[in-house]
C-alpha cells in the first residue's frame, strides 16, 4: 500500500509539474499573400517552432496555400479575416459585392486605420457598413471551411475586427455560429512580443530568447510574426514605411528554424502548443 501511495504521489507531482509549464503558440501570419510567404510558412511549420498558420482567403496565392495545407494536415490553421490590401504592387479584392469596403479600383483599401502615407485610404475613413463586413467575413469563412478541413480558429489581419465594437461583436457571433473559436488576439490578452530590438536576424534571435524568460508557469502566450524568403518576388512587395519586407521576413524564417532558439525553449521547459490545444471561449 505504501509503495502504491508513493507512486501515486510521484505521478501527481509529475503531472502538476507538467501542467505548470508555460505554454506558447508560435504563429506565422499571412499565408497566401505571396509564393515566398507560403514556402516560408510551411518550412517554419515542418522544420521550426511555428505551430499555427494564419491564411488570408482573398489573397492572390490562396489556391497554392490550400494545396500546401492539404499536404500538411497536421498544421494548425486559422482564418485570418482580412478587409485590407496593404501592398503597393499586389492587391486583394473582396470575395463579395461589398461596395463600402472597396476603393475606386475595386480593391480593398490599403489600411484599416488612418495613415498619413495613404490619406483617405483606410476603411475607418470611409463609410463602411456592417452588412458588407458580415457578407465578406461569411464568404471568407465558408471558402476556408470548404477547402481546408483543419481550421481551428478565426484571427484578425491588421486588426480589422477591432475597427468598432460592432465588428468585434459580429466576429464573435460568427465564430459561435460556425463553431470556430475566436483567437485571443481579438482581445489582445495573450500576446507577447520581442523583448528588445528585432530589426536584424541576430536581434530577433536575442530578443526572442529574452522574451522566453518572461513566460510564467501555468500561463498561455501567443507570439506572432511573418515568415518569408529574401527572394526577388518578396523584394518587389512593400508599402510606404515597410520597404525591407524580404529581408525582414527572411529574418523571421531564420528565427523560427534557429537551433539556438529550439534549445532555449527546451532548456526553459516551455511547451509549444497550437490553437487546437487551447480551450478558448467564443
Amino acid at each position: 500500500m505504501k509503495k502504491c501511495y508513493t507512486i501515486l504521489v510521484l505521478t501527481l507531482l509529475a503531472f502538476c509539474s507538467f501542467a505548470q509549464k508555460p505554454r506558447l503558440i508560435v504563429r506565422g501570419d499571412d499565408m497566401g499573400f505571396s509564393h515566398s510567404g507560403n514556402l516560408a510558412l510551411i518550412k517554419c511549420y515542418k522544420e521550426g517552432i511555428q505551430k499555427s498558420i494564419e491564411i488570408i482567403v482573398p489573397s492572390p496565392w490562396f489556391p497554392e496555400a490550400v494545396k500546401m495545407l492539404k499536404e500538411n494536415p497536421g498544421a494548425d490553421v486559422g482564418i485570418h479575416l482580412a478587409l485590407t490590401s496593404e501592398w503597393d504592387n499586389i492587391k486583394y479584392r473582396p470575395l463579395t459585392d461589398c461596395p463600402s469596403l472597396r476603393d475606386s479600383n475595386g480593391y480593398f483599401y490599403p489600411k484599416v486605420f488612418p495613415d498619413k502615407a495613404y490619406p483617405d485610404q483606410s476603411i475607418q475613413e470611409n463609410k463602411w457598413t456592417i452588412a458588407d463586413v458580415e457578407k465578406e467575413f461569411r464568404a471568407q469563412i465558408e471558402m476556408a471551411k470548404k477547402l481546408i478541413p483543419h481550421i481551428s480558429h478565426l484571427s484578425s489581419h491588421m486588426g480589422c475586427t477591432n475597427i468598432s465594437p460592432e465588428i468585434k461583436a459580429l466576429t464573435k457571433s460568427l465564430a459561435k455560429e460556425y463553431n470556430i473559436p475566436v483567437d485571443p488576439d481579438i482581445e489582445g490578452k495573450l500576446w507577447i512580443g520581442y523583448a528588445g530590438p528585432a530589426k536584424t536576424p541576430q536581434e530577433k534571435v536575442e530578443s526572442f530568447i529574452k522574451m522566453l524568460d518572461k513566460l510564467q508557469p501555468g500561463k498561455d502566450y501567443i507570439f506572432l510574426d511573418h515568415p518569408g524568403l529574401n527572394d526577388t518576388e518578396l523584394q518587389a512587395i512593400h508599402h510606404i514605411g515597410y520597404e525591407n519586407v524580404a529581408e525582414d521576413r527572411q529574418g523571421v524564417t531564420d528565427l523560427f528554424t534557429n537551433e539556438k532558439v529550439k534549445a532555449a525553449i527546451k532548456a526553459k521547459g516551455i511547451e509549444l502548443i497550437s490553437y487546437a490545444d487551447l480551450a478558448q471561449p467564443y
